[in-house]
């Protein structure tokens, strides 16, 4: 009985003055109090009501699939854009909201452009923003920076600088949980933006795995290389965590100088050590690379989380309605109460009540001045190609396959 009210949706019947009720799935975790606050003041003039149904967040993904798959699927559904909605686009399972919101002003100009098209597949857009934006950024403790006479780095020059001067002092330049694989990937997403443009991972997202040929991928998976030979993880990052806060504790309490990780290393550092996140935590962008041509302005990351709308859904108006209200100024301001930074156009002057004003506001100019936003890799890409991406980036770094072994591997997927 549980598992079928769970299920329930796709314009079920049950509710509403005219009896209408669409259900909306999201993931099960502290923000989803932002989302029934939306759906309880959404509920109090819409004839058809929304229902939330929270998913514990291990169980999200695989109940979704389930969901998506029977008879009673949901009307409206939490996702990371990108490759996780990839399989539902190519089984016809998505509205495909390109022209509603470029008819809509509220959805056309409510929220940042590089987040929208970051959330897009094959230039079609299938999902509305409507969480906190997540870019990776590069954090540092300013007191070690101070003591050796440094700056953070701005160019690649600047990089390898401080990497050898923080070697040199026996403090492990950049914290890395290699033991959970994911935070390597932020190295590779990054170099290969700053290297070839957002444009050679885009074409492999689009499904063209002959992209991991591109010369700007073999130029990425040497520069790492470079990296880790010149001791810029130090030599036991393969045993550190960073789920268990192993890399967090490093910056924190000084033996790693810097740690590139997604913008919620700041809650996880106010929570962990307090006193360190308000007084030396410092952060930056990545930095340019000589002779890349990506622009330096752009972001890889976690762009947001997105509602998707599924075809078959029998109130088609009433969950486009809901999802126009996730550009509203009350709900960009419930995700700032939330600690979280919205990706709404107007947030910018709603940020002064974050726990930390500047920070908030330096990563949302981050964000909107952005030309590209590239999502995770491991968001972007299917399943089928996210794990092996995974295996093969970790293999590079621990030194079991060359860069070129790397490159080849890649290109052998399918």
């Amino acid at each position: 009985m549980a598992m079928a009210g769970l299920l329930a949706g796709c314009g079920s019947g049950a509710g509403g003055k005219d009896g209408g009720t669409i259900t909306a799935y999201v993931y099960g975790d502290d923000a989803v109090k932002v989302q029934q606050a939306a759906v309880d003041t959404f509920n109090k003039t819409s004839e058809v009501k929304v229902k939330l149904v929270s998913v514990p967040g291990t169980d999200y993904v695989n109940k979704l699939r389930s969901a998506m798959g029977s008879p009673s699927a949901p009307d409206v559904f939490f996702n990371w854009g990108g490759g996780s909605v990839k399989p539902y686009v190519d089984s016809e399972d998505l509205v495909d909201l390109t022209s509603t919101v470029k008819d809509d002003a509220t959805l056309k100009d409510g929220f940042l452009p590089s987040v929208m098209e970051a959330g897009s597949l094959d230039g079609k857009i299938y999902g509305v923003p409507m969480r906190g934006m997540q870019p990776v950024m590069l954090f540092y403790n300013k007191a070690l920076f101070e003591e050796h006479g440094l700056q953070a780095p701005r160019t690649w020059q600047d990089l390898e600088k401080a990497v050898a001067t923080f070697d040199e002092a026996g403090i492990t330049p950049f914290a890395l949980g290699g033991a959970d694989k994911w935070p390597e990937l932020m190295w590779m997403e990054y170099l290969l933006d700053r290297i070839g443009g957002p444009e050679v991972f885009r074409r492999i997202q689009n499904g063209d795995t002959d992209g991991w040929g591109d010369p700007a991928v073999l130029e990425t998976a040497r520069t790492v290389r470079k990296l880790i030979d010149d001791g810029a993880f130090g030599k036991n990052f393969n045993s550190v965590d960073y789920g268990n806060g192993g890399a967090p504790t490093l910056l924190s309490k000084g033996k790693a100088a810097m740690h590139l990780m997604g913008s919620w290393e700041y809650s996880t550092q106010l929570g962990k050590a307090p006193e360190f996140a308000r007084k030396d935590l410092g952060w930056t962008t990545f930095p340019t690379v000589t002779g890349g041509v990506g622009d330096p302005a752009n972001v890889v990351g976690n762009p947001t989380n997105y509602w998707s709308v599924n075809a078959r859904t029998k109130h088609r108006d009433t969950a486009v309605a809901f999802l126009k209200t996730m550009a509203s100024k009350t709900y960009a301001q419930a995700l700032v109460d939330n600690g979280d930074v919205p990706t709404t156009s107007n947030a910018a002057s709603m940020l002064s009540g974050s726990p930390n004003p500047q920070f908030a506001a330096d990563q949302y100019q981050m964000v909107r001045k952005a030309p590209s936003f590239t999502l995770s890799w491991d968001q972007a890409l299917e399943a089928r190609y996210a794990t092996p991406l995974l295996t093969e980036i970790s293999k590079l770094f621990a030194g079991k396959s060359t860069p070129e072994q790397f490159v080849e591997a890649m290109k052998a997927v399918r």
